[in-house]
C-alpha cells in the first residue's frame, strides 16, 4: 500500500496501528479503450484489505482519487465485491471510504454492470454484517446509491459532496442557491448522513461506532465490554431533561456515553446507541427541545430549539429505519416516550399515515427485547405507535407523573360535555385525568408494569434488559413485512 496517497493515509488513521493487510494490490484495469493505460492505474484506484479497530476485525476499502480520479470501473468494483464476499464468510463489518469522480466512462457497460454487482453484494449483506460508508470527497451518481445502501453514512463537512444529480443540474437550482450536495443538506434535509465533521472527527466517530456494534447478526458478545459504572446509579437530574432526551439517554448510559445517529435530521426524534451494563442498547426517544450541551450544568441548559410533542412523518421514518437495524442485529431497544399526537400540517399529512404505519410495524415486528419508558405524556394513537405494550413492548415503565390516555383531559371533557359551563368542564376534566389518564390507572389495567421514580430509571432499565436477555419469540412464518 502506498504511504503517500490520501486513500492509504485514511486507512492508516482508521485502523489500529500496523493492523492493515492489503488485498489485491496488483489488480489493475483490463480495458484499453480510449487511451486507457492499465499499467498507470495502481490498485485500480481502490485500496482494499482488512485490519482491526479496537481489536475488532473489519474490512476496508478506500478510493484513491489520485488514480484516474478514483473512478469506479470493472476491476475497481470487483475488488470491493471480493471484500464483501470475505466479510460475509467471516462475519465482519465493511467500511468504505468514498472519494471518486464516479463511473469510469471509458469502460462503458462494464463499469455500469460493476455498479449493479456491488448493489447486489450490499443487499445480500444487509442485516447480516454492519455496513459503514464515509464520504471523504466526491460521491455522485451511482456511488450516492451505494453510500445510501449502507447502514451508517459519515461525511466530511467542507469539501465532500454527496449527490445523485449535481445541484446545478436541478431545475431552478444552483450551488449558490442551495448546495444539495453539501454535508449540511445531506445531514439536515435528506437524512442520509449520520455524522458530519472534519476527517479526523469522522474517523474517530467510525471507530467509536464500530466498537459498539456486533460484528454480524449472530454475534452476541463482541460488542459487550466490562461495565465500570454503578448499575444502581441514582440520577435525580434526569427529570430536568424530559425535553431533551438525547441528554436523558446520556444520563442513563454507562459512563454517560450516548452515540446519537442522524442527530441533525428531524431532531424531534432521537435515535442512537448507549451501553447498559456493558451491552449495546438502541435508544429511540421523543424530543421537544434541544439544549446547548456546552452550557449544561447539573440540571440546566440553554434551549436552542423547541418542538411540539408530536410524531412527524420524518421522525417516524427515521425511527422505523433504526428499529429495523437494531432488530436485524439483535440489539435491545429502549424507548423514552413523551408524545401527545401527530404533526398537523398539510405537508406532513401527505405521508403521515404511511410513516406512522411503518414505525408501528417496525416495533411490532421486532423480536429483540423492547422496553418502553414513559417519561411524560402518552396520548392517543401516537402513544400506541411508540412501542406501546399493545404493539409488543415486553416491559413498560412509567414515571409517577406520566399521563397515559386518549388525549388531554380538558380537551376530552370539552368534547364529552360540549356546551356545558367552565365549572363542569374543569370538574369533569379533573375526574377524567384521575380515572383515564393517571399512570396508576393504566398500571391497574396492566398497561404499565412498573411505576418508577425518575432517579431510579437506570437501575430498572438495566434490570429489564438483563431479564429479557434470553428472550425468544415465535412469529408466523413469512418472508418479510409488506408495510
Amino acid at each position: 500500500m502506498s504511504n503517500t496517497s490520501k486513500a492509504s493515509q485514511r486507512i492508516t488513521a482508521l485502523l489500529d496501528d500496523n493492523s492493515f493487510v492489503e488485498i489485491g494490490a496488483l489488480v489493475t484495469a483490463r480495458a484499453t479503450d480510449f487511451n486507457m493505460k492499465p499499467t498507470d492505474a495502481p490498485s485500480d484506484g481502490c485500496i482494499t484489505g482488512y485490519g482491526v479497530i479496537a481489536g475488532n476485525p473489519v474490512y476496508v476499502y478506500s478510493q484513491d482519487v489520485s488514480v484516474m480520479n478514483g473512478t469506479l470501473g470493472e476491476m475497481h468494483a470487483k475488488k470491493i465485491a471480493n471484500l464483501y464476499d470475505l466479510a460475509m464468510k467471516t462475519g465482519a463489518p465493511v467500511i468504505g471510504l468514498l472519494d471518486s469522480a464516479g463511473i469510469r466512462l471509458q469502460e462503458g457497460t462494464d463499469a455500469l454492470n460493476a455498479f449493479g454487482e456491488l448493489y447486489l453484494k450490499q443487499t445480500l449483506a444487509s442485516g447480516v454484517i454492519p455496513q459503514i460508508t464515509a464520504v471523504m470527497g466526491n460521491c455522485g451518481g451511482g456511488l450516492a446509491v451505494l453510500s445510501a445502501m449502507a447502514d451508517f453514512t459519515f461525511m466530511e463537512e467542507k469539501s465532500a459532496k454527496l449527490f445523485v444529480n449535481a445541484p446545478n443540474c436541478l431545475a431552478g437550482n444552483n450551488t449558490g442557491k442551495c448546495d444539495t450536495a453539501a454535508a449540511k443538506f445531506q445531514s439536515e434535509e435528506a437524512g442520509i448522513v449520520d455524522f458530519v465533521g472534519d476527517e479526523a472527527s469522522v474517523i474517530a466517530k467510525i471507530r467509536e461506532l464500530v466498537s459498539m456494534l456486533p460484528a454480524n447478526n449472530e454475534d452476541d458478545s463482541s460488542y459487550l465490554e466490562e461495565c465500570t459504572d454503578d448499575l444502581n446509579r441514582v440520577n435525580p437530574e434526569i427529570e430536568s431533561f424530559v425535553g431533551d432526551t438525547a441528554v436523558a439517554a446520556a444520563i442513563l448510559a454507562d459512563d454517560n456515553a450516548f452515540f446519537e445517529v442522524k442527530a441533525d435530521y428531524e431532531k424531534s426524534m432521537v435515535t442512537g446507541f448507549m451501553r447498559l451494563n456493558g451491552a449495546t442498547v438502541g435508544v429511540i426517544a421523543n424530543r421537544s427541545e434541544v439544549l446547548d450541551r456546552s452550557e449544561i450544568a447539573s440540571d440546566t441548559g440553554k434551549v436552542t430549539e423547541k418542538f411540539d410533542t408530536v410524531l412527524t412523518k420524518k421522525g417516524c421514518l427515521k425511527a422505523a429505519e433504526f428499529v429495523n437495524f437494531c432488530d436485524a442485529f439483535e440489539i435491545p431497544i429502549v424507548t423514552l416516550t413523551n408524545v401527545t399526537g401527530f404533526e398537523a400540517t398539510t405537508c406532513s399529512e401527505k405521508g403521515m399515515a404511511k410513516a406512522a404505519a411503518k414505525l408501528t410495524a417496525a416495533f411490532a415486528d421486532a423480536t429483540v427485547p423492547k422496553v418502553n419508558v414513559i417519561i411524560g405524556k402518552a396520548y392517543g394513537t401516537a402513544y400506541t405507535v411508540m412501542n406501546s405494550k399493545a404493539t409488543g413492548a415486553d416491559l413498560t415503565i412509567a414515571w409517577p407523573n406520566a399521563e397515559i390516555g386518549t388525549m388531554d383531559s380538558k380537551l376530552a371533557a370539552k368534547i364529552m360535555y360540549e356546551g356545558q359551563g367552565a365549572d363542569v368542564i374543569n370538574d369533569k376534566a379533573a375526574a377524567y385525568k384521575m380515572l383515564q389518564s393517571n399512570v396508576r390507572s393504566a398500571a391497574r389495567r396492566g398497561y404499565v408494569d412498573q411505576v418508577v421514580e425518575p432517579a431510579l430509571t437506570r437501575k430498572y432499565v438495566i434490570g429489564a434488559i438483563e431479564m429479557l436477555y434470553t428472550k425468544t419469540e415465535d412469529r408466523p412464518a413469512k418472508k418479510h413485512l409488506t408495510v
